[in-house]
């Protein structure tokens, strides 16, 4: 039970490696809330783990300040956020992504940083203590030809995350990311353009290990991040991607 007594939002968290998150917190003993764009199935998932759920949009400042809220007011406190909300667009040549495709990406991938550390982090310096967790991607380390703004937007987060923790370390908040290759989740199909046999057997032969991430390697890792075990871990972006960035 390492994370017992703990709090935690989880952004993203009503499907695939948000899930896998949820659900590994909550054996490990914290109270989560799952903060989803779809109410309904954060609601669904929620009542099947025995969480929390609340409807956001991650990349709206009112939303994000009345999560913030309703965490603070059901949990009494937040200990740990998870930046898991994220989305791509498809393989396509970097002058064809159109503007909203770009806009939208980089508003859920990047802004989202931004407006929950906007919204959260006063509250964690008052407490002097928190956790954050970025769910950045091996794309933002070894990019993939035609996701271009995609990679980007990881590479962001990643700089973000590195950034957060050397202004938020005197102030006892530690902020790592985590970086998996793509893995069973809705945004598979996007990532590879098709899914098919022949498609997914490319793509795993990029990655050593040979198999995709699953949620339960991202709660593994989020887990350990997040715990007093990583006390003295902060800046870190871990690649949890079965050897496919070396």
């Amino acid at each position: 039970m390492r994370l017992s007594g703990k709090t935690a939002i989880v952004t993203g968290g009503a499907s695939g490696f948000g899930t896998g998150i949820v659900r590994k917190f909550i054996a490990e003993g914290a109270t989560v809330m799952i903060a989803d764009i779809n109410g309904d199935a954060a609601q669904k998932t929620a009542d099947e783990l025995g969480a929390l759920a609340c409807t956001v949009d991650v990349a709206n400042s009112a939303s994000v300040k009345a999560m913030a809220e309703a965490a603070i007011a059901q949990m009494g406190h937040i200990d740990i956020l998870i930046n898991n909300a994220g989305i791509t667009h498809l393989p396509t040549p970097m002058e064809d992504v159109t503007e909203e495709e770009f806009d939208r990406v980089l508003n859920v991938n990047a802004k989202s940083v931004f407006l929950t550390a906007k919204h959260i982090v006063p509250h964690m310096k008052s407490r002097g203590t928190g956790a954050i967790l970025n769910v950045a991607s091996t794309a933002g380390v070894s990019p993939r030809p035609k996701l271009n703004w995609y990679n980007a937007s990881k590479g962001w987060m990643i700089t973000a995350t590195k950034a957060m923790a050397v202004e938020l370390a005197p102030e006892g908040i530690r902020v790592n990311a985590i970086n998996p290759v793509a893995g069973e989740t809705p945004l598979l199909k996007s990532f590879m353009g098709e899914d098919t046999p022949e498609v997914r057997a490319k793509f795993i032969s990029t990655i050593p290990i040979g198999r995709f991430s699953t949620p339960e390697d991202m709660g593994n890792a989020a887990c350990f991040l997040c715990s007093e075990e990583a006390s003295m871990v902060t800046g870190v972006a871990m690649e949890v991607d079965g050897g496919r960035c070396i």
